[in-house]
């Protein structure tokens, strides 16, 4: 399924709104001022991907870090010794991410541009592709993201994605009651419409550009549109937490967001790693 341009448009609007908020809310003053701080999300990836890289670090490597927003995991990842570009949709974002790139002292390249659009704008292939958590809902197309990270992906290199499971997204995620009921699609289809006033980053902060689209992929579709583009899929794994409180019954365990019961019952995320073939 490809967006059309109404829900691209709406979509970035709204990220073009949320910078203000989220500059706040990600405590970006903190990242700037300390040179040692990289984000948790980033310390969670890197745990999960050290195992597919040389020498389990990505110190020296060419990375480019799609849908990147305001660039804090894309700077955490110069901060661990990667030679980083980001891209994203929103100019908003990108000149934020720009902003807070100089104000650190970190080397950093960032480009606006949609996914399918990142190997024109950013030139060059690279030793590691990263997509952050809460990402792929965004994109309506799979089968142009996977082209897009395996035309940017230098032989032998590595994709990297986690985020939130598709199980999970199909959940009703309003229940109070502990039960697991799914409400939602949990295979690809028509786009799901919100209006949200809010930001999830600061509910307090009340937005006009209300109205965002977002798509369901199936862990299959996820895993085939790499195949399909020539990859070569080498992990596969689902977690047990979540960076944020996905369901009203999770339970922080100072370490992201888990189910009471130990997690057993339902993934709340997935990650995933696949390498370019060499010649």
């Amino acid at each position: 399924m490809i967006a059309n341009g109404t829900e691209t448009a709406a979509n970035q609007a709204n990220w073009d709104e949320r910078v203000p908020a989220h500059l706040a809310a990600y405590r970006t003053e903190d990242f700037i001022a300390d040179p040692g701080r990289v984000s948790d999300v980033v310390r969670d990836d890197l745990a999960l991907l050290a195992p597919h890289l040389p020498g389990r670090s990505p110190a020296g490597l060419t990375l480019l870090h799609l849908q990147c927003h305001l660039g804090l995991d894309t700077l955490s990842w110069a901060r661990l010794g990667a030679t980083v570009t980001g891209v994203d949709f929103s100019p908003a974002a990108i000149a934020a991410a720009r902003d807070i790139a100089a104000r650190a002292g970190l080397p950093a390249t960032f480009a606006c541009a949609e996914v399918d659009r990142a190997r024109s704008a950013c030139p060059g292939e690279f030793d590691l592709v990263y997509t952050g958590i809460g990402a792929l809902c965004w994109l309506a197309d799979l089968d142009s993201w996977a082209r897009a990270i395996a035309g940017l992906l230098a032989p032998g290199g590595t994709f990297y994605v986690r985020d939130a499971h598709p199980v999970l997204t199909a959940l009703d995620q309003g229940r109070a009651d502990g039960a697991l009921v799914l409400t939602g699609p949990y295979f690809p289809g028509d786009p799901l419409r919100y209006d949200a006033g809010a930001s999830y980053a600061d509910p307090a902060i009340r937005l006009t550009n209300t109205t965002t689209y977002e798509w369901q992929h199936s862990l299959s579709e996820i895993v085939q549109a790499l195949l399909d583009a020539g990859l070569t899929l080498t992990s596969l794994a689902e977690h047990r937490s979540i960076p944020w409180r996905a369901l009203p019954q999770l339970v922080s365990s100072g370490h992201g967001w888990v189910m009471p019961d130990g997690g057993d019952r339902v993934p709340l995320t997935f990650s995933l790693t696949a390498t370019k073939p060499a010649p």
